[in-house]
C-alpha cells in the first residue's frame, strides 16, 4: 500500500513551533510599540502624584469653593 501524499500545507511539529514563535514575536512587537512596562510604571507614578496632590477636589476640573465655572 502506498502512503497518501501529504499536503504541503499540513501542520507538523516544526510548522507548529514556527507558528508559536511567530505569535510570540508579534506579541513582543505590539508590547514594544505600545510602550512596554516602563510606560505603564510612569503612568502609575503620575497617577499617584496627581491623586495625592488633589485631596480636596471632587473631579479633575474642580473649581475652588464659591467659584462658578462654565464649560
Amino acid at each position: 500500500m502506498e502512503d497518501p501524499k501529504q499536503s504541503p500545507f499540513a501542520l507538523n511539529k516544526g510548522r507548529v513551533l514556527i507558528l508559536v514563535l511567530g505569535a510570540v514575536i508579534v506579541l513582543i512587537a505590539i508590547s514594544t510599540f505600545r510602550g512596554g512596562i516602563d510606560a505603564y510604571q510612569a503612568l502609575r507614578q503620575a497617577n499617584a502624584e496627581a491623586t495625592s496632590g488633589a485631596e480636596g477636589q471632587v473631579g479633575p476640573n474642580a473649581a475652588p469653593e464659591g467659584e462658578v465655572t462654565t464649560p
